[in-house]
């Protein structure tokens, strides 16, 4: 597993193959979590200068 690793990563050392690795993993799992959440987020552009200024406790969820 560890040689399909290297293979895929494209990295020649071992702990670069695992680390670029597992981060694409982690990331893969938050994308996986954001997108299973039932919160409708709303993009209203217009507002985009409020919204960017916005503490981020304020933040819609």
């Amino acid at each position: 597993m560890l040689g399909q690793a290297i293979e895929a990563t494209g990295e020649k050392s071992k702990t670069k193959a695992v680390n670029k690795a597992m981060k694409k993993y982690v990331r893969q799992l938050r994308i996986g979590h954001l997108l299973t959440r039932k919160v409708k987020i709303d993009l209203n552009l217009d507002d985009w200068y409020e919204f960017r200024h916005l503490e981020h406790d304020d933040w819609p969820t």
